[in-house]
């Protein structure tokens, strides 16, 4: 029987609505549930930049079955009336919040509800650091809209005489100045805050002086644009100079929404959207006073410390000691580690030890994101300046991280560092690292596999997992694929691990087809897929395949959900879930029983088709026993959980899994402690 798929934006929507749960649970603490609407807003800018902005582009070619059979302006209706439903829903969270920190003297106040000192404080804050960096822009009807950026928040001035209407437009300073400034209090117990831009319209009439007015109002307005590349890899220019050029572009792109303060006057709304070549087709949605809530992911550390999730100290792992290298740690077994639970430090350390290792000869890495100053690039850059030979892939089409990317292989370049910028048509996605080392005359690698970047800032709220292993079976293979980059008509045959473009789909579809058999011949058969996103409808199909053949398939899938659990026969339904926590759930495991003889993978893989079939994604497999119990553990560990774990049905209707455990289950904890007791026996004799 055909299978249907969902739509895979719409699902997406499903996720960010989780996002909105979070946000309204009594038992997070209050000021990680405001940083939750936070992370929400921050997803949706970027949604629209980038999903709603490929719609848009479909639904202007006329293409009308583009979209996993749908109209891509249906699509879009149905974006726009969620986002819509969801924004009312965050106004009420967010008037919920307001009130549970006011319960703890934490008050978010605007320019109307200053105290005289309060007021003078503002207006020194506002003169010193504020009004240097204003620059008003007037309207005028001969004169275009300066280009708007989508990363900023703008106030919308509007200044009455008689009947004589000035308007202008501010940016507000928020790249530069915090957006949330702590002023005096004169309650010992209370805490007050308040938004650039309610400091920027206490003194709103002092900016404007030289105007005259009746009456001046203020409306915060902002603008979402366009954010995809468009790179043809068959120009004739440098690949780096074609990523340049579509970041020019990218300023200069097609605004995909516009949101105001619904106060804002209509005759003022009609002057700003016609000047922004918006139509009544176009996202156009109106809100309330504050915007670009994703600055809210930065609140201030403020009030009693149980308003905040307690840190939780990284767990030493047992087998790294002192006096003993990491590489021979790695020679005597597998190395496992578990982030955010265990330190990014040790990678850190790993790299750093290899810079200096008079037997260290070369070292391979590939970069999507990096952090900032990032300690992986400035240990890369150390070794060679070692006299090592050091290979970075640099991925130039890492989304929103293309312009860092471009100065970091600057930088490299000229510490002699060999660059390789990504493969034509293949974007690099995977986590991999070589280090060669020469011992009793001979090369031996040692190889890194991850789910997720080599980002030490990411590594603290990100849950991933990194293999470190000197297995040949293993080591060899992740060579291949640093060969593959360097001369990408060379390609080798790959044994053991699962490599995009070239056998991943392939691989999980087989061992799918085992579990299948294995079903019908009377075995245990049961697979269980951890990813962020499950969108290719090849896999898909399979996964039906094997739950209409009675295996046991488990799917736990944070993001895009593109599965329908219940076909429309009602004959199964598939168990899935959707985890949405403390930390973000961003490692990919695919676990497969196969008779007893498991087959265990992390990979850095979705089930979507870009990973698949137009990106180079590695999956590596767990062959040591250990290890391989201590990630089908928190496999378990998670599918008990009944506080973070949600049911992902037909509908999406976000119901919180029920389990037979009434006792509150939160997995990541739970998971957390098991890994904490697995090390704690060597903890005195470890380090880092």
């Amino acid at each position: 029987m055909s299978i249907e798929v969902r739509n895979k934006e719409i699902s997406w929507l499903s996720f960010n609505e989780r996002l909105l749960q979070e946000a309204s649970k009594r038992n997070v603490p209050v000021i990680e549930r405001i940083k939750f609407l936070g992370i929400y807003s921050n997803n949706l800018d970027e949604f629209f930049r980038v999903r709603v902005a490929i719609l848009r582009r479909l639904a202007m070619m006329g293409r009308t079955t583009m979209v996993e059979g749908a109209d891509p302006r249906e699509v879009l209706d149905e974006i726009e009336r969620i986002v819509v439903e969801q924004g009312k829903r965050f106004e009420q969270i967010y008037k919920g919040i307001l009130k549970e920190l006011a319960k703890d003297y934490i008050y978010l106040v605007n320019e109307h509800e200053l105290s005289e000192s309060q007021g003078k404080y503002v207006r020194d804050y506002f003169l010193q650091e504020v009004r240097p960096r204003l620059m008003p822009i007037i309207l005028k009807k001969s004169l275009p809209l300066p280009m708007l950026s989508d990363d900023a928040i703008y106030m919308a001035v509007e200044m009455i005489c008689q009947e004589k209407m000035t308007y202008a437009l501010i940016e507000v300073p928020s790249d530069v100045l915090p957006r949330f400034v702590i002023i005096p209090s004169e309650d010992p117990r209370g805490t007050y805050i308040i938004l650039l831009e309610d400091i920027i319209r206490y003194e709103l009439k002092d900016l404007f002086y030289m105007f005259e007015f009746d009456e001046i109002g203020s409306y915060i307005v902002k603008l979402t644009r366009d954010a995809e590349l468009d790179i043809n890899d068959d120009v004739a220019e440098s690949y780096v100079k074609t990523v340049e050029k579509s970041l020019e572009k990218r300023g200069q792109s097609e605004p995909t929404r516009f949101v105001y303060d619904k106060k804002l006057p209509q005759e003022f709304l009609k002057i700003l959207l016609k000047k922004l070549n918006f139509t009544k087709d176009d996202t156009i949605i109106g809100g309330g006073r504050i915007h670009n809530f994703k600055d809210f992911m930065s609140f201030p550390k403020v009030g009693r410390k149980e308003l905040q999730y307690q840190s939780i100290s990284p767990i030493r792992h047992k087998r790294v000691l002192p006096g003993k290298t990491y590489l021979e740690s790695i020679s005597e077994k597998d190395l496992l580690f578990h982030f955010p639970y265990q330190s990014f430090i040790h990678f850190i350390d790993l790299l750093r030890e290899a810079s200096i290792d008079p037997k260290v000869t070369e070292i391979k890495l590939t970069v999507y994101r990096v952090a900032p100053d990032s300690s992986v690039m400035n240990a890369l850059i150390n070794a060679a300046r070692n006299g090592k030979q050091v290979t970075v892939v640099l991925e130039l089409r890492a989304r929103f991280n293309e312009q860092d990317n471009i100065e970091w292989g600057n930088l490299l370049d000229k510490e002699n560092v060999k660059v390789i910028f990504g493969v034509p048509g293949l974007k690099v996605h995977s986590k991999i690292c070589i280090i060669n080392r020469k011992e009793h005359g001979e090369d031996k690698l040692f190889a890194c596999v991850g789910t997720g970047n080599f980002h030490e800032d990411t590594a603290r709220v990100f849950s991933d997992h990194l293999l470190c292993t000197a297995d040949p079976r293993v080591a060899r293979e992740v060579n291949y694929v640093f060969d593959f980059f360097e001369r990408n008509y060379k390609l080798n045959r790959f044994r053991h691990l699962m490599v995009s473009p070239f056998n991943m789909r392939s691989r999980i579809i087989r061992m799918i087809n085992q579990e299948i058999r294995n079903k019908l011949e009377g075995k245990k058969a049961m697979f269980y897929i951890k990813c962020n996103n499950l969108v290719d409808p090849v896999i898909i199909r399979k996964i039906h395949d094997a739950a209409r053949a009675g295996v046991d398939v488990r799917l736990n899938v944070r993001g895009m959900f593109s599965l329908l659990p219940t076909p429309p026969d009602r004959k199964y339904t598939i168990p899935c879930i959707g985890m949405i926590d403390r930390f973000l759930e961003h490692s990919r495991v695919y676990y497969f029983h196969n008779s007893g003889n498991e087959r265990l993978f992390i990979s850095s893989s979705d089930l979507m088709s870009r990973n698949l079939d137009r990106r180079v994604e590695v999956g590596a497999p767990i062959y040591d026993d250990d290890l391989r119990r201590e990630i089908v553990k928190m496999l378990e560990l998670q599918w008990q959980d009944n506080e973070a774990a949600r049911v992902l049905d037909n509908n999406l209707a976000n119901q919180l899994r029920k389990t037979d455990n009434e006792t509150p289950f939160k997995s990541q904890m739970e998971f957390y402690r098991y890994i904490r007791q697995q090390h704690e026996n060597n903890e005195e004799d470890t380090r880092g």
